[in-house]
């Protein structure tokens, strides 16, 4: 059995992802920042289906943090076989001309530096030149990276495009070392992540505007980053998948 470490899995795409590669028969590392409950809710819920989890605390923007919680893979004695980099934070709707330079800065340490420093202890721990079997990495970008977000959120949107790049150099850079690096790029997903924007409700206002006609559900999500990490996808590598229902 192999592991699979998801951040931000106490809620919304992450939870989804973990039930799913829980099923898949990963053992499952819940990462969660602040919501112990919610994140043991995850685990339980693993667990009463006949999984494996456990639950690990850690906010990926401090790097003490991030070792810490590598060092409780470790000592599960198991492979780290997958990254899940699904973390992020996104602040009040506002435009640039509103911006604080502790807003963007605490986007871009959760959102761009926290998946750095994931994907290098990752990338220690999978790489054949370390002695790993390799890997699987699925980075969680978002569709706002090539939409922009404008009037909204154009400071996580310029964070998710930086994730962009990151999975294209990261897989180019570790190809060779079997590890495979992609990325999906949601759209309007049904998740709690609008009402930390201040708007709960934002799914349902503009789901009139996309080709599909609806938001997303959180499981959607999951089912590609499954894929992705699987061996149905062995050939497959620096590559996106958008889930944004058309636009």
């Amino acid at each position: 059995m192999s592991v699979a470490l998801i951040t931000g899995a106490s809620r919304g795409i992450g939870r989804a992802t973990a039930l799913l590669l829980a099923a898949q028969g990963y053992k499952v590392v819940v990462n969660y920042h602040k919501n112990a409950q919610a994140a043991q809710e995850v685990v339980e819920a693993i667990r009463a289906k006949g999984g494996e989890a456990l639950a690990v605390q850690a906010d990926i923007a401090d790097e003490a943090q991030v070792m810490a919680m590598f060092a409780q893979i470790d000592a599960l004695n198991q492979p780290l076989g997958a990254l899940v980099n699904n973390a992020g934070i996104l602040f009040t709707q506002c435009r640039v001309e509103e911006l604080t330079a502790e807003r963007i800065n605490n986007v871009l340490m959760t959102n761009v530096t926290g998946y750095f420093l994931c994907c290098r202890e990752a990338v220690k721990r999978m790489a054949h030149h370390h002695g790993g079997k390799g890997g699987a990495i699925v980075n969680v970008s978002s569709a706002a990276s090539r939409l922009g977000a404008p009037g909204e959120y154009v400071d996580y949107a310029a964070s998710k495009g930086a994730v962009d790049t990151l999975t294209t150099g990261l897989a180019l850079e570790v190809a060779g070392q079997g590890i495979r690096v992609n990325c999906v790029r949601p759209g309007l997903i049904y998740t709690e992540m609008h009402a930390c924007g201040g708007e709960p409700g934002r799914v349902d206002r503009v789901k009139s505007s996309l080709p599909m006609q609806r938001g997303g559900q959180p499981e959607e999500v999951a089912e590609a980053i499954a894929w992705l990490l699987s061996e149905k996808a062995s050939y497959v590598t620096g590559s996106f998948i958008e889930l944004a229902g058309g636009k």
